[in-house]
C-alpha cells in the first residue's frame, strides 16, 4: 500500500519513508502516536523487521545519539535502519519474549521493585518479637520514662537509680572515687542510701548509684529537668535506669538497649533485608539461597518408586545395600510404609530417613561417610554423581540472616511473605491494618506495592512469587514482567514495542493483558504489539497486516486502519479474521502409547 506520508503531522503520527530493512519492500508507514498499535501477519512476513529492526532500532540510536561522547563511548556504535527517514519518534523500550537476566541473585522481587519497598516497609514500620516470649522488643527512650512518672500521683516521692558498671583493672573503691569527682554523692546498697564519701572498706558489687531524689510535680520546669536527669542515668548505667517509687516500694526497669528476655537484638534496617548486602545475608549461602552439597532429586530421581524398590539410587548397589537393608529392617519400629511409593510418604518419614538414629544410618550419614572417604577415587566419583545446588540448610532458601525471622508486621516476616503467591501477597496488603501511626509512615509505600503487585496480577502471574529467582522464568513470564515493571515506573511519551506478549495466556488473562495495554496506552505512550491474537486485534486502535507471504514474498502493507476495516481487505489475516479460512481439526488423531 502506498501512502503520501509528506502531508501527515509528525506530531500525531511516526512516520516511516522508505523502510528497506530486510525483506521490507520500500514501505511508507504512519503509525498514530499515542494509540495501541498492532502489527500482524504470517510469520516470516516482516513484522519484527519493522518493529524492532526499524522502529526500536532508530528509537534507541537517536537516545544514545544525544548523550554525551563520554557515556557513547560505553554503548558501543548503533547502526541506522536502512530507511530513509523515520519523523515523530519516541525514546523506545523493546519488551521481547526472552529471559533478560542471568544474574543467579535477581528474582521476581528485585527485578520489579517491589522487594526494594518491602525492606523500606520493615526497616520503617517492622516489629520485633522475641522467639523466647513472644513480647514485642522495645528501645525504651526518655519520653517512655516520663511518661511513667507522669502516671505517678503528685507529691510522689520517687529515686532515679543507675546500676554501677565497674571497669576491669579499676576497684570498686577507684570506682566510687571517680563518681564522686563527677559530682555524685550518694549510692542505693542493700535497701539503705549511703554517702560515697562514708564508704572506706570494700562492698558487693550490687548496688545504684542515685542520679537524683524526686518529688513528683505537674509542671513545665519540673518535666525539663526531670528529662536531663534520666539521659544521665542512661548514660551512667549503660542503657538502664530504675525508678524506684519510695511510696509504693516497687522498682521499674527501663533499657533503652534493643534487647529482651536477655537477647540483644538487631535494629531494623534496609541492609539486613537486604540479601545483596554482606550485612542481611546468610552467612551459610551469601545470600543466594542455595549450596553445593547432596542434590535431592539426585539422590531420589524417581518419587514414584518405594524403598524396597530403590527409591533411594545410591543404595541400590551392591556395595551400598547393607544401608538399605538396615532401613528395610527397621522401617517397622518408626512406621516408615517400604512398599510405598515415595511422594506418598509424609514430610516426617522423609525427614527421618534422611537423618537416620540409633537403629538405621540415614541418607545424610551415609553421604558423610563418603565425603571421609574421598581420598579415595571411587568415593570421590560417587559423591560427584549426587552433587549439586541444593536448598541451604541454615536460612532454608529464604537468602536472609536468621534474626530477620523475629521482624514482622501483621504477624508475617518478609522471607513468609516473599514465599507467598502474588495474589495472596496482594490480598495480604489490601487488608492489612496498621495503627494510625504506622498507616502514616507506610502510606506512600503500601501504594507503590499495591499498584505493582496489581501490575502482576492483571498480567496473569498471580501464581508467581517474589523470591523466584528471574533465570528460572520464562520468556513470557519475563516479558510480563518487564510490561508490568514499565506500567508501575509511569512513564510517559515513550513508544513500547512488545513482541506477542498473548503467548501462553488463558483467554481470561488475555483480557487482564489487554487492560494493562491499554492503561500503559492511557498514560500517553504510544504502545507497538507484533501479535496474532484476535482478542488483542479487536481491542486496538490501529492495525497493521504485513504480508501477502513470508519471506521475500512478504514485506508490504497489505492492510491497515481498525478492526472493521482489516476484515474488509482481502488479507490472509482477513480471511481467517472472517472464518473463510480455518485450521481444521483432525477428525482422526494418532494413538499415543501412553
Amino acid at each position: 500500500m502506498t501512502h503520501n506520508i509528506e502531508a501527515l503531522s509528525p506530531k500525531e503520527n511516526i512516520l516511516i519513508k522508505g523502510a528497506k530493512l530486510h525483506n521490507l519492500k520500500n514501505i511508507d508507514v504512519a503509525i498514530p502516536r499515542n494509540k495501541l498499535v498492532v502489527i500482524t501477519g504470517l510469520s516470516g512476513s516482516g513484522k519484527s523487521s519493522l518493529a524492532f529492526d526499524t522502529l526500536f532500532a532508530e528509537g534507541q540510536r537517536r537516545y544514545v545519539e544525544s548523550l554525551s561522547s563520554y557515556a557513547r563511548q560505553f554503548l558501543g556504535r548503533l547502526n541506522k535502519p536502512n530507511v530513509d527517514y523515520i519523523k515523530g519518534i519516541s525514546p523506545a523500550i523493546a519488551i521481547e519474549q526472552k529471559v533478560n537476566s542471568t544474574n543467579p541473585r535477581s528474582t521476581v522481587g528485585t527485578s520489579t521493585e517491589i522487594y526494594d519497598y518491602l525492606k523500606l516497609l520493615f526497616a520503617r514500620i517492622g516489629k520485633t518479637y522475641s522467639p523466647i516470649s513472644g513480647n514485642e522488643v522495645k528501645k525504651q527512650t526518655v519520653a517512655d520514662v516520663i511518661n511513667y512518672i507522669k502516671s505517678l500521683e503528685v507529691d510522689t516521692k520517687v529515686l532515679l537509680l543507675a546500676p554501677v558498671h565497674i571497669p576491669e583493672k579499676r576497684s570498686l573503691l577507684q570506682t566510687l572515687k571517680i563518681l564522686a569527682q563527677q559530682g555524685y554523692s550518694r549510692i542505693k546498697y542493700k535497701g539503705e542510701i549511703i554517702r560515697i564519701e562514708e564508704i572506706d572498706t570494700e562492698i558487693e558489687h550490687d548496688f545504684h548509684l542515685v542520679i537524683d531524689r524526686i518529688v513528683v510535680q505537674d509542671n513545665e520546669d519540673f518535666y525539663n529537668r526531670l528529662g536531663d536527669a534520666i539521659q544521665t542515668a542512661f548514660f551512667e548505667g549503660k542503657g538502664e535506669c530504675i525508678i524506684e517509687d519510695l511510696n509504693a516500694k516497687t522498682q521499674t526497669v527501663f533499657n533503652n538497649k534493643f534487647e529482651l528476655d536477655g537477647i540483644q537484638f538487631l535494629e531494623p534496617n534496609t541492609h539486613l533485608f537486604s540479601f545483596n548486602n554482606p550485612y542481611g545475608a546468610c552467612p551459610a549461602c551469601d545470600g543466594f539461597g542455595n549450596v553445593i552439597g547432596i542434590d535431592d532429586d539426585l539422590v531420589i530421581p524417581n518419587t514414584s518408586l518405594s524403598i524396597y524398590e530403590n527409591a533411594i539410587l545410591p543404595w541400590k548397589t551392591d556395595s551400598f545395600a547393607p544401608y538399605k537393608n538396615d532401613l528395610i529392617d527397621n522401617a517397622y519400629k518408626f512406621d516408615i510404609p517400604i512398599h510405598k511409593p515415595w511422594f506418598q510418604l509424609s514430610e516426617v518419614q522423609k525427614e527421618l530417613i534422611w537423618k537416620g538414629n540409633n537403629s538405621f544410618q540415614g541418607i545424610h550419614d551415609f553421604f558423610k561417610y563418603l565425603e571421609e572417604k574421598s581420598y579415595k577415587i571411587q568415593y570421590r566419583v560417587m559423591l560427584s554423581r549426587y552433587r549439586g545446588k541444593t536448598k541451604c540448610a541454615v536460612c532454608n532458601g529464604k537468602r536472609l540472616r536468621s534474626e530477620t525471622n523475629n521482624i514482622k508486621i501483621a504477624h508475617k516476616n518478609i522471607s513468609e511473605l516473599v514465599d507467598l503467591p502474588l495474589n495472596e501477597l496482594a490480598d495480604f496488603f489490601k487488608n492489612i491494618q496498621l495503627n494510625s501511626y504506622d498507616q502514616q509512615i507506610a502510606k506512600r509505600l503500601l501504594v507503590e506495592i499495591n499498584n505493582r503487585l496489581q501490575f502482576l496480577n492483571d498480567v496473569g502471574l498471580s501464581y508467581l512469587t517474589l523470591n523466584r529467582t528471574s533465570t528460572t522464568l520464562s520468556g513470557g513470564e519475563s516479558q510480563r514482567i518487564n510490561l508490568a515493571t514499565s506500567l508501575g515506573s509511569s512513564l510517559v511519551g515513550s513508544m513500547y514495542i512488545l513482541d506477542e506478549p498473548s503467548i501462553g495466556l488463558h483467554p481470561k488473562d488475555t483480557e487482564r493483558l489487554i487492560k494493562v495495554l491499554k492503561d500503559l496506552r492511557n498514560l500517553g505512550n504510544t504502545v507497538i504489539v507484533v501479535e496474532h491474537d484476535e482478542d488483542i486485534m479487536k481491542a486496538a486502535d490501529f492495525i497493521i497486516d504485513i504480508g501477502p507471504e513470508a519471506g521475500t514474498f512478504g514485506g508490504e502493507i497489505v492492510a491497515e486502519g481498525n478492526y472493521a476495516a482489516i476484515l474488509k481487505s482481502d488479507s490472509l489475516t482477513a480471511k481467517y479474521l472472517n472464518h473463510q479460512l480455518k485450521i481444521e481439526v483432525p477428525k482422526i488423531r494418532r494413538k499415543t502409547n501412553l
